[in-house]
């Protein structure tokens, strides 16, 4: 696994051994952050994001290495949270991060700033956390008009339309994962 583009490309990236973590792919991060630069190649430039779920860092770190601001990743698992840290410490990220090793419910609550991206990644065989947490996304302050909220799914699984503010706009399936993401409608 690697880091795709951006200050920090072909850069490796541990992950953890064993099947709990799945990180997402280097071809779906390519994808999915194509998509979100079309066009514009500094639209990622100063953003905030979001990576719940965050497994090894790797979709936050792609955002940091292509020009986000800053990113909070979320990850209950203490093992999972000290690979985040030990990828940024090798990439020689010092700041622009924050790493809360607490679960996702417990976590959205208290952010009153908001998210330029918040990119959601539970184990595909948690179902009910997509439900969850794309309503408490669309409930809290961690969400701005402009804001893309992505959720990373078995392409089997569909993690619904609408959400409170936040309607899927786009559904994009590559190999056996989708991306879904939504935005305030």
């Amino acid at each position: 696994m690697r880091v795709i583009a951006g200050k920090f490309k072909s850069r490796p990236l541990k992950s953890l051994a064993g099947m709990d973590t799945r990180p997402t792919s280097d071809r779906l991060r390519e994808t999915l952050f194509n998509v979100l630069m079309a066009g514009n190649p500094a639209a990622l430039e100063g953003s905030i994001w979001l990576d719940v779920f965050a497994g090894t860092g790797a979709v936050g770190i792609e955002a940091i290495s292509r020009g986000a601001a800053s990113v909070t990743f979320v990850e209950s698992s203490k093992a999972a949270a000290r690979l985040i840290r030990e990828n940024l410490k090798s990439l020689g990220v010092g700041e622009g991060f924050e790493v809360l090793e607490q679960e996702a419910a417990k976590a959205l609550p208290r952010f009153a700033a908001a998210f330029d991206y918040a990119f959601l990644d539970p184990p595909y065989r948690m179902h009910g956390a997509y439900e969850q947490m794309l309503k408490l996304l669309s409930e809290s302050a961690a969400l701005k008009v402009s804001s893309i909220v992505i959720a990373e799914h078995d392409k089997r699984f569909d993690p619904g339309e609408t959400f409170g503010i936040l309607q899927r706009y786009r559904t994009l399936v590559q190999g056996d994962s989708a991306l879904s993401s939504y935005r305030h409608k």
